[in-house]
Parts: C-alpha cells; structure tokens; sequence
C-alpha cells in the first residue's frame, strides 16, 4: 500500500469515528485531540476501525504513537512493513 493510500485509510477511519472532522483542515503533525473533540473511546473506535480496514493489530501501548494524522500514518507503514508499503 502506497503512503497516499495509507494516509487516506487513516483519513477515513477518522472521519468513521468523527464524522465532523473537515479532513481537509487537518494539520498532520497536530494531536487529534488538539484539532477537535477526541477522548479515549474515540481513540478506542479509532483503533478498532484501523484494523478492520487494514486487518492489522494494534496494542494499546502503542497508541501513543497514533496521536496525529502523520504519527498514525508513520506506525501503520512500519507495522505493515516495507514489502507491502511503498513511498
């Protein structure tokens, strides 16, 4: 899966758990929770709609790393590794 595929998976799981995000207005290096309403159920809901959709899974120690639009995109391609992940 490319980055701009990925980052798109990303961008529709978030918007699945909220639905009122403006994709568009998303700074990516930003925490969810700084940009709009984002608690732990969300991050929660988040997680699970990650894995349904890449089938991948995802611990909860590491959902630190899932924090902002680049970080989520960043621990995906590594945990998908570099066969199935391309620039």
């Amino acid at each position: 899966m490319s980055h701009p595929d990925l980052r798109q998976t990303v961008i529709e799981a978030l918007l699945e758990v909220a639905p009122d995000v403006d994709a568009s207005a998303l700074d990516a290096t930003r925490a969810f929770r700084e940009q709009f309403d984002f608690d732990s159920m969300d991050t929660l809901s988040f997680v699970i709609a990650l894995h349904q959709r890449l089938g991948i899974d995802i611990p909860e120690r590491d959902y630190p790393q899932l924090l902002s639009l680049d970080g989520t995109v960043r621990y995906l391609a590594a945990h998908l590794g570099s066969a199935r992940t391309t620039p």
